[in-house]
């Protein structure tokens, strides 16, 4: 079969060729595999999306993992971070029965980068071209068979319609667990004008348009969405895309991207070594995306439209993964970003006009309140501690308050306080059920339960975050509340075995106890998706604190060791059956999760750094890689994929709100970071080579060093990092003098 592709997508499968071909210059974008880790060890893989940095336009091909052999339809605009698309396209051709539902394709030879996607759908013989702008997109059909071709656009809980002038506009209604939230506009164009269209109604919620254009061959069509109107959509279709010229869009995106990759330069390292950085860099602008249409945007947190005073307007972000790396690097390198999404989280509170809370898990449909805990605090203090002015902190603060004080500590519920916070604000823990105890408080989600050690260690953290707010502000006597209940966590640490241990309503702790099985599914019944060793070093506000709790820095570094060394205990088939987001296991580390990110980074705080820089290069090297499988857990929209860039810099920023970075092991031999004023922060690798992992000394913009961290100070306005490496552990950095801040006062 014939198979025509266009020369933009033959140098697109050129640029994915072996990393062997060293004759080839790669721009930053080249080295992006959205492949990596479409297929998941356990859980929800990373999708292979196409979109421009933070955009509100994405795609990904829909289907039901990477191995599935039928593509469901084209996809228009997917509305929520690894959620299903709005509208659906599906090309035909055929000379039997007409079916004018969503199609599903076999499919050949797809190509993806972050700005193009290519398909042959073989059994149709239509080759597909695609490139997205921010608020529209454009779609090239190829088609090779000489009878009827047609193009289908189907909608779900929604409404289409042909206009007089040859478009096609309409609206489909985003539903949130069952419910119609707001709605998504379309307003799409064809460059070939159809012979014929047909309207067919599927359900009583949805129909679809049918397109004939005959033995036309070559179909291009243009569209727009929004979510403001369906004028709007053709007013951000007609401002971005101007012409029927895929290879066109997908150049100035691929510029897009060049440009936003390459504020962060490496060089040495493999080209696997730079496949994985500048893949994780790219996953780290897929959210929260950039809602405001022409000076204006349409909010779901109270239904309404806004102008959004030169401030645009973000959404769409898991607070619980992004705050601990993601937000910390667009501090270094997106400052502008930053401030408008911080900006972002204080409007959608104000706009909460019955409460007023920060929100925690921010989506397209509003506030989902996923997860545990209220880390937007961490997210403002970070940015604020680290120098950034651009949003209202009395207004922050008056928030994050809010949604503390008033709203409920159980997860994934969104409710006043109950008895359950109740009897934290009285005893400073929360209370475990006992074995075999039911559950007597109305609002526990029947499957996520009560996680009590898991909420007490993530709002010990938040309320250490509020009280350095608090004291900014000057509010003494909130600054001392606050800060006394960032200690709580002391009160369920079991000195007997150095973890933290949950308690009945009695203040006895649960017993029998195993640390890494007890808790039901998912551990959930006392902590959240991963077992006790990983929430016994949930501290990262305090990691001093935390050594005084263990006894001392050798007893700390002993039980760091013990976590990555404690075997599972049971086969994998149980072990993970139990506790199926415990993946990337090093013993009881999981590399697979948000709250395991800072832990190899310290054992700097127990004055034994050549482990950070030893365990930081072994973790890299196993769960993150260029294949199919190359992400060791959920990629939950930068999260993991932040620590990965960081990382392989070789830095780390431990605590958000406190303006310091860990040092650990970089991969590359050269790192240039282009702040968000413009300046250059450098890391040199000297002496470096790929077993050469361990620092034998430093210097810091021309003096000795000999700490392993830097404060954000020491690099705002740029710096140099120079590094000379070895393949062997060395003392430097180990004098207990010199070990990282943390957040005592």
């Amino acid at each position: 079969m014939k198979k025509s592709i266009s020369f933009l997508f033959l140098a697109i499968i050129l640029a994915f060729a072996s990393c062997g071909n060293k004759a080839a210059t790669k721009d930053p974008v080249d080295y992006v595999n959205p492949y990596m880790g479409n297929i998941s060890h356990l859980l929800v893989p990373t999708f292979p999306t196409v979109h421009l940095p933070n955009s509100m336009l994405r795609v990904y091909p829909e289907r039901a993992d990477y191995t599935s052999e039928l593509l469901h339809g084209l996809p228009v605009a997917i509305t929520s971070h690894r959620g299903s698309s709005a509208f659906n396209i599906s090309p035909i051709t055929t000379e039997s029965e007409f079916i004018p539902s969503v199609q599903d394709y076999t499919y050949d030879l797809e190509r993806i980068t972050p700005y193009s996607y290519y398909v042959y759908l073989d059994k149709e013989q239509i080759n597909v071209n695609y490139a997205p702008s921010h608020q529209s997109g454009i779609y090239s059909f190829d088609f090779e068979k000489d009878n009827g071709n047609y193009i289908a656009i189907n909608v779900g809980f929604g409404k289409l319609k042909y206009n007089e002038d040859g478009s096609i506009s309409g609206y489909q209604t985003i539903l949130f667990d069952g419910d119609p939230r707001n709605n998504i506009y379309l307003y799409l164009e064809t460059e070939q004008k159809p012979e014929n269209v047909i309207s067919t109604k599927n359900s009583e919620t949805s129909n679809a348009l049918v397109m004939d254009f005959g033995k036309s061959k070559k179909i291009n069509l243009r569209y727009g969405i929004s979510f403001i109107s369906e004028e709007q959509a053709k007013k951000n279709l007609q401002r971005e895309i101007n012409t029927y010229n895929v290879c066109e869009v997908a150049k100035k995106g691929r510029d897009i991207w060049n440009e936003t990759l390459g504020k962060i330069k490496v060089e040495g390292g493999s080209c696997n070594d730079k496949v994985v950085f500048y893949t994780s860099l790219y996953r780290t602008y897929e959210r929260m995306i950039n809602i405001s249409e022409d000076g204006q945007y349409y909010s779901p947190f109270d239904n309404k439209i806004h102008e959004d005073g030169g401030m645009p307007f973000f959404t769409d972000d898991w607070i619980w993964d992004t705050y601990r790396a993601t937000h910390p690097l667009r501090i270094l390198i997106e400052e502008k970003m930053e401030n408008a999404m911080i900006s972002s989280y204080i409007r959608m509170a104000q706009q909460d006009v019955v409460n007023g809370w920060m929100p925690t898990f921010p989506e397209i449909t509003g506030d989902s309140h996923r997860m545990n805990g209220n880390h937007a605090v961490a997210v403002v203090w970070d940015a604020y501690a680290k120098g950034l002015r651009g949003y209202d902190l009395e207004a922050a603060y008056k928030a994050c308050k809010a949604a503390m004080t008033e709203k409920s500590w159980l997860p994934w519920v969104k409710i006043p306080n109950t008895e359950f916070d109740e009897f934290f604000y009285k005893n400073g823990y929360f209370p475990a059920l006992k074995p075999g105890e039911k559950e007597y408080i109305a609002g526990v989600h029947h499957w996520e339960k009560r996680q009590p050690v898991a909420v007490l260690m993530g709002a010990c953290y938040d309320f250490w975050c509020l009280s350095q707010i608090a004291k900014e502000l000057g509010y003494e006597d909130d600054y001392k509340n606050f800060f006394e209940k960032s200690k709580n966590m002391r009160n369920v640490y079991n000195a007997e075995t150095a973890f933290f241990h949950p308690k009945d309503k009695d203040g006895k702790f649960i017993e029998p106890f195993d640390y890494r099985w007890s808790g039901g599914m998912g551990a959930r019944e006392y902590y959240d998706e991963n077992n006790a060793y990983i929430f016994r070093w949930d501290v990262p506000h305090n990691p001093a604190f935390l050594m005084e709790l263990m006894g001392g820095a050798d007893k700390f570094a002993a039980n760091l060791d013990q976590t990555f060394r404690e075997p599972l205990g049971k086969s994998k088939f149980d072990f993970y059956a139990q506790i199926p987001d415990h993946t990337g296991n090093v013993g009881q580390f999981s590399m697979a999760n948000e709250p395991s990110l800072h832990i190899p980074y310290l054992y700097n705080y127990a004055g034994q750094p050549w482990k950070t820089q030893k365990m930081i290069r072994k973790l890299l090297n196993l769960w993150f890689r260029n294949d199919l499988m190359g992400v060791p857990g959920d990629e939950d929209g930068g999260g993991m994929s932040a620590f990965v860039v960081f990382s392989q810099m070789g830095f780390y920023p431990v605590t958000p709100g406190l303006p310091s970075y860990n040092i650990g092991s970089p991969t590359f031999e050269n790192v240039k970071m282009t702040l968000s004023n413009g300046k250059i922060f450098e890391i040199v690798a000297d002496n470096y080579a790929p077993n050469n992992k361990y620092i034998q000394s430093a210097t810091l913009n021309g003096k000795e060093w000999n700490k392993p961290w830097f404060s954000h100070e020491d690099i705002k306005d740029g710096g140099k990092l120079i590094l000379k490496m070895g393949d062997k552990a060395s003392c430097w950095g180990s004098d207990l003098a010199n070990v990282p801040p943390s957040g005592k006062d």
